[in-house]
């Protein structure tokens, strides 16, 4: 091969060394590959390799699903595709639509993966449908992108928080460095990565980890992020995705507030006429639905509970101690509109505070340090989540066929959480099976879903892609020689599906020990 081919042909390398990573049960030989490989690729290269390896180029939307993978052609002998280009093929293939769109898709997908070799085929289709079982989750990523870069990871960690975009700060660290990375900033109307909350079994539990705290009611509806910019609005899930077309409602309480710009941080949720929390389902569908919203919204109107303040007026608060970010946004939005809030050390106040949310129909509570500052990715004891029933959001791996008035409907599934990279555990930990609290409407969905995920059957279940998470309620938890984590699930019971979540962001082996040494 030329010198010229081998420089282009990069996406085979970036092919192995991603089936390495899958490979390596270890998170940090994970992020030692993947810093290696970042480095051997180089500034023009590897930016385009970490929006591959992340799943980041998934969010392009490029209209191409299992279906149109079952036929492709032969693997190509020798490698000659680069990560920038296929980046760019991959957008050509996005940028498809209107009449005719089908067969031009077809046929850049054929030209595309004619050019793959094996290894580059199996990256590619695992792109496309979002199936990389390598464990390259953002954490991961941003540690081997500081290593190849040679800047701090927290560095890297606060650039992805304000940018969101993996590709754009992996090009900024490995061309600029540190400096670069220190450019990145909160913009009003760009979406902010969360802030995310870790959990305890209890409010005394939490109060020994931060003392004196804020507890909040914890709601089970939508996050939300609001952006103003004088007389234009933006709001955003939690994947950062833009639903502002879709919430009229929110849009009206930003442009309500006395100020010019703001970035806002809370949740919004339907509630019925005594005022208690609909299901999670119907606010869950009034946020994702397309139709029109102002019809959507005399049926199901959405109450936004706002819980924080990151930007006013020109002023950036995500350094600010929570208590300062509290007191900026408590002098900015009314009080039905803000998350009622205790602040206390004491563990009776505080278990009261939890009795009086779980009895108007909430979850529970989120214990918040006084001191913390916002920041997004690690669960730290910054934010603690407290429920009064241990719930788990795992993965459905397989199901079982039902049997009396089951029949014909996948029924008892099988649960499994994320190995986060311990040792011995494969990627997806089996914990224990369910077919309770199952409705006839949640049995005939989860049928029509899980076939759709099919990748094998046995003579009474059905292997699906782990994609599907399953909020779970159990009643402890049990030593079992059977599952390889060595823990079971005692009388596990599904709550309800969430359609927010990614399977990346169900919870670990890790959470579930961390529960069982609880008790």
């Amino acid at each position: 091969m030329t010198r010229r081919g081998r420089e282009s042909a990069v996406l085979e390398r970036v092919a192995r060394a991603s089936e390495a990573v899958a490979a390596e049960p270890g998170r940090t030989a994970k992020i030692a590959l993947l810093a290696g490989c970042l480095r051997d690729l180089g500034p023009q290269e590897a930016p385009a390799a970490v929006a591959l390896l992340s799943g980041e180029s998934r969010r392009m939307r490029v209209g191409v699903g299992y279906a149109a993978l079952r036929e492709l052609p032969p693997p190509a002998a020798e490698a000659t595709l680069g990560t920038a280009e296929t980046e760019a093929l991959l957008g050509d293939l996005a940028a498809v639509h209107g009449r005719g769109a089908q067969a031009a898709r077809r046929t850049l997908l054929d030209s595309l993966f004619g050019r793959a070799t094996a290894p580059e085929q199996r990256l590619l289709r695992g792109v496309l449908v979002g199936e990389l079982r390598q464990g390259a989750l953002d954490g991961v990523m941003a540690e081997a992108v500081a290593r190849a870069a040679g800047v701090p990871a927290p560095a890297v960690r606060r650039a992805l928080m304000f940018r969101g975009s993996a590709r754009a700060v992996a090009e900024a660290a490995l061309t600029g460095g540190a400096a670069a990375l220190a450019a990145f900033g909160l913009e009003v109307g760009r979406p902010v990565r969360p802030m995310l909350a870790s959990s305890a079994p209890g409010v005394a539990e939490a109060l020994a980890k931060v003392s004196p705290a804020a507890l909040e009611w914890k709601l089970d509806g939508i996050r939300v992020q609001v952006h103003r910019s004088g007389g234009e609005v933006g709001v955003f899930t939690r994947s950062l995705d833009d639903i502002t077309a879709r919430v009229p409602e929110l849009v009206e309480a930003a442009l309500a507030l006395p100020v010019r710009a703001a970035v806002l941080d809370g949740e919004a949720i339907a509630l019925g006429p005594d005022g208690r929390p609909r299901p999670f389902q119907v606010t869950a569908a009034r946020t994702a639905s397309r139709q029109d919203p102002e019809r959507l919204r005399a049926e199901v109107p959405l109450h936004p509970y706002f819980f924080d303040l990151l930007h006013l007026d020109g002023t950036d608060l995500v350094d600010e101690p929570g208590e300062r970010r509290w007191a900026a946004l408590a002098g900015l939005v009314d009080e039905p509109r803000r998350v009622p809030r205790l602040v206390t050390a004491d563990p009776e106040q505080a278990a009261g505070f939890l009795a009086d949310a779980l009895g108007r129909g909430h979850e529970g509570v989120v214990v918040k340090d006084l001191a913390a500052r916002y920041e997004a990715g690690r669960r730290g004891v910054g934010w603690i989540k407290v429920k009064p029933h241990h719930t788990l959001d795992l993965v459905v791996l397989a199901a079982e066929w039902g049997t009396g008035r089951r029949r014909g409907w996948l029924s008892n599934l099988h649960l499994g959480a994320r190995s986060g990279g311990e040792a011995g555990l494969p990627e997806w930990v089996m914990l224990g099976k369910t077919f309770k609290g199952l409705t006839d409407e949640l049995l005939a969905w989860q049928t029509r879903e899980l076939l759709a995920r099919e990748t094998g059957r046995g003579d009474h279940d059905v292997q699906v892609r782990p994609e599907l998470v399953v909020e779970v309620a159990f009643d402890g938890l049990q030593r079992s020689p059977r599952y390889p984590a060595g823990l079971a699930l005692r009388f596990a019971r599904v709550v309800r599906y969430r359609p927010d979540k990614t399977a990346a962001e169900a919870d670990t082996v890790a959470t579930v020990r961390g529960l069982a040494s609880a008790h």
